[in-house]
């Protein structure tokens, strides 16, 4: 089965209203692989791998965000997989991008 890869960059109010945890929760759901973090601007990244539909199902719940969150913008980045995660984890690193 193929794996895809996307860097997704989510804006609105989504720091401080456990984003982060609800999409670890929901990518573990489903297999996903990667990370989730917050960035110094307010809004959230993440980097997900896995089957087509699998990252699919992440994107979607993305764009829908956690229950007291207000998801106002996604942007999407395709990127080539590396296989490098075993799991999808909270980042607590500084942002860049």
């Amino acid at each position: 089965m193929a794996t895809i890869r996307r860097r997704v960059v989510i804006s609105g109010r989504v720091q401080g209203v456990n984003f982060r945890y609800y999409t670890r929760s929901m990518a573990r759901q489903v297999g996903a692989r990667g990370w989730v973090r917050n960035l110094p601007d307010g809004s959230v990244e993440a980097v997900i791998e896995g089957a087509p539909e699998v990252v699919d199902a992440v994107i979607a719940w993305c764009r829908k965000g956690a229950p007291a969150s207000r998801v106002d913008g996604l942007k999407i980045y395709e990127e080539p997989p590396t296989a490098e995660f075993t799991d999808f984890d909270i980042s607590y690193t500084g942002g860049y991008f």
